[in-house]
C-alpha cells in the first residue's frame, strides 16, 4: 500500500476510536458510569489504537528500508534507534502494547476500573498523536 494511503487509513481510524474513547471520557468526568458495553466499547477502541500504532511504526520502519520485527516491542524499540521517537517514550508505549496483549489474551484478568482510569486522564492521547503524525520516508 502507498504510504500517504496508509497514512490516511491511520488518520482516519485513529479518529474514530478516539472520539468513542473521548466521549467515554467525557461521561467518566461527568461522573457517569459506563455501562457494560460502554466499557466493551472503550477495551475495544484501545486495543484498535494500539494495534494501528503497531503496524505504523512497522511500515515507518519498512519505509526507512529498516528491517520489521514480529515483536511489537522490538518494531517501537527499533523506531526509537532509528530516530523517530524519543527512548523516553518507549516505557509508555511498551505499557500501551503489554495492554494491548491484555486485551486480546487476557480478557479474564483486566481490571476495567483502572483501564477506565486511564481514559479518565486521557492516557491514550499519546497513541492518537503518533497515529495522526504524517508518516516520513526519509
Amino acid at each position: 500500500m502507498r504510504l500517504d494511503l496508509y497514512q490516511a487509513e491511520t488518520a482516519q481510524i485513529a479518529g474514530e476510536q478516539s472520539s468513542l474513547l473521548d466521549e467515554a471520557r467525557q461521561k467518566l468526568q461527568a461522573g457517569e458510569k459506563l455501562s457494560r458495553l460502554e466499557e466493551n466499547g472503550v477495551l475495544h477502541a484501545l486495543q484498535v489504537l494500539i494495534e494501528n500504532a503497531i503496524g505504523k511504526a512497522k511500515q515507518i520502519l519498512k519505509a526507512k528500508g529498516e528491517s520489521v520485527p514480529v515483536s511489537a516491542y522490538d518494531a517501537l524499540a527499533a523506531l526509537a534507534r532509528a530516530g523517530v521517537m524519543s527512548t523516553e517514550d518507549l516505557p509508555a508505549w511498551n505499557a500501551a502494547i503489554g495492554l494491548r496483549n491484555r486485551i486480546v489474551h487476557e480478557y479474564m484478568n483486566i481490571d476495567v476500573s483502572r483501564v477506565l482510569e486511564l481514559v479518565y486522564v486521557e492516557q491514550y492521547r499519546f497513541v492518537v498523536e503518533f497515529l495522526l503524525a504524517p508518516i516520513s520516508d526519509k
